[in-house]
């Protein structure tokens, strides 16, 4: 009964923020039909405006500029106020100089070590051309960390709960989706346990990746516990703005600021396979101990600060890690969002693993809806001669993404990229790993909304045990894969290469 409340509870909001959406629609394209009609010279002038978008589109991101371009001009006045509203990329929004401002304010408590990026430099003095970059925006490199890397969902969820059940000092939880099941409820059993023993615990959620938990029952029971509760971006807000698509799908857990753990997986039981929605269910993070933690706990504070609102004076200190453990190489945690455009740090430390790789890059993503500078990116190293493979899943969650990967296989393939698709199931995991040297593990898609829509982390790894385990892993995975051959993408039915060609022009909103 308490299910079947909740999930009315999210249907109801979901219906109101669509009839919203769908009004705003409906009032565009009335308001241009008006014009047409009965203000000739106004319609005039904005189709004269909406052809000098289209220019203006020019120095922006390719996939992005496309698809806006054809909704301008083939819907010239309601596409120019379709684009007014949900296509601008407003980068001085209150959000966004929240989130610098923010940022800004967290370096001062980020130690800079040189040293630790001078070895580096006598390690990898190829590879170090990365790290450099991300300290440049901001994230630091640190020593002093031990590096595990989960290839499933289940292994790390078991570890993690045991970690919060040792919890002395603070619990920091950052997710995107939380349901309602076995795994919840064992979290929220420890997060209450502990919050009733005085300890700092804060849950960070996106409103709309857990629009079917959120509910008023939900935030009170957390609330009378003692855990402290923070809602990104509720969804009944901005509904007239690109801003409404700029959702929170980072995914960080931090005990005492001394264990941190990154990855792709969220609160819900078929990440652990409790359940299965499309078949086994593979997903992957890395846990850090020690000096590199303070990495993810600072986006974390930073996520928090902005979802609440308001400038918090905690003396952040206190949340720094106290364990120094022996170095397992190097890690370096970041985080992107659509503050940052049009500069991506997840987007460039994918074409940095990409055009750097010498002998071999692996990459598993749950969805492949690159552009033509990424493709050309991929195709330009295959054709180098470095092994370049990319695991995506059999079993799709979203038909439509799937037809968009589908449709870019065949010029990988055809310049010698091996593409695989996971048959037991869905595999969410986001991984890249190159030349036995370095990886990335977190939450970072290969696709449109990751690099541009969606605010994300990861931790990029050198020297760590977590290289070869995900080397390792990704082997292993390629066991239960199935090549795909540039002959059987293009004997697919001509149907299907119709709906993929129109959906592909739709990528940047999918």
């Amino acid at each position: 009964m308490e299910a079947l409340k909740n999930n009315s509870q999210a249907i109801v909001r979901a219906l109101t923020v669509a009839v919203a959406v769908v009004l705003q629609a409906i009032t565009m394209v009335l308001v241009g039909r008006y014009l047409h009609e009965y203000a000739s010279w106004a319609y005039v002038l904005l189709e004269i405006i909406s052809f000098l978008l289209v220019f203006g589109l020019i120095n922006d991101q390719e996939s992005y500029r496309q698809f806006w371009c054809v909704i301008v001009l083939v819907f010239p006045v309601t596409g120019l106020f379709l684009y007014y509203m949900w296509g601008r990329r407003r980068r001085n929004s209150k959000t966004h100089i929240m989130i610098r401002e923010t940022e800004a304010k967290m370096r001062q408590y980020v130690p800079h070590q040189p040293e630790v990026m001078e070895e580096l430099q006598e390690l990898h003095p190829y590879k170090v051309q990365i790290a450099r970059f991300l300290e440049s925006e901001g994230f630091n490199m640190y020593r002093h960390t031990d590096v595990k890397y989960f290839p499933l969902g289940e292994e790390m969820l078991e570890a993690m709960i045991e970690d919060l059940k040792k919890a002395e000092k603070c619990i920091f939880l950052e997710y995107f989706i939380i349901s309602d099941g076995v795994i919840w409820k064992r979290v929220k059993e420890v997060l209450i346990e502990k919050a009733k023993a005085g300890i700092d615990i804060r849950l960070l959620i996106d409103d709309f990746g857990c629009l079917g938990i959120n509910t008023a029952e939900f935030r009170d029971e957390l609330v009378k516990s003692g855990i402290r509760l923070a809602v990104f971006a509720p969804i009944h807000k901005n509904v007239d703005r690109l801003s409404f698509n700029y959702r929170n799908h980072q995914k960080i857990t931090i005990v005492d600021g001394n264990i941190g753990y990154c990855g792709g997986i969220n609160l819900a039981d078929e990440y652990a396979n409790i359940i299965q929605r499309f078949g086994h269910w593979k997903d992957t993070a890395l846990r850090l101990e020690g000096e590199g933690v303070w990495g993810l706990t600072s986006i974390f504070l930073e996520m928090w600060e902005v979802a609440m609102g308001y400038e918090i004076t905690t003396d952040y200190t206190v949340y720094m890690p106290t364990v120094k453990m022996p170095s397992d190489g190097f890690v370096q945690p970041f985080c992107d969002g659509p503050a940052n455009n049009p500069n991506n740090p997840a987007e460039d430390v994918y074409t940095h693993l990409i055009n750097k790789a010498r002998d071999y890059v692996y990459i598993t993503t749950p969805y492949l809806v690159i552009d033509r500078k990424m493709a050309e990116d991929l195709c330009r190293t295959a054709r180098s001669g470095v092994d370049v493979k990319i695991v995506v899943p059999h079993i799709y969650d979203k038909w439509y993404v799937y037809m968009v990967n589908v449709a870019n296989y065949g010029p990988l393939i055809a310049n010698g990229v091996h593409v695989y698709e996971y048959m037991p199931g869905f595999i969410h995991s986001k991984t890249v790993v190159c030349d036995d040297e370095c990886a990335v593990c977190g939450t970072i898609n290969m696709d449109y909304r990751s690099f541009y829509l969606h605010y994300e982390c990861g931790v990029f790894t050198c020297e760590s045990s977590a290289v070869a385990d995900i080397r390792d892993d990704i082997h292993e995975t390629l066991k239960q894969c199935q090549e795909i051959y540039l002959d059987e993408w293009q004997s697919r039915p001509w149907y299907e290469k119709i709906v993929q060609w129109i959906l592909h022009l739709f990528a940047p909103v999918l």
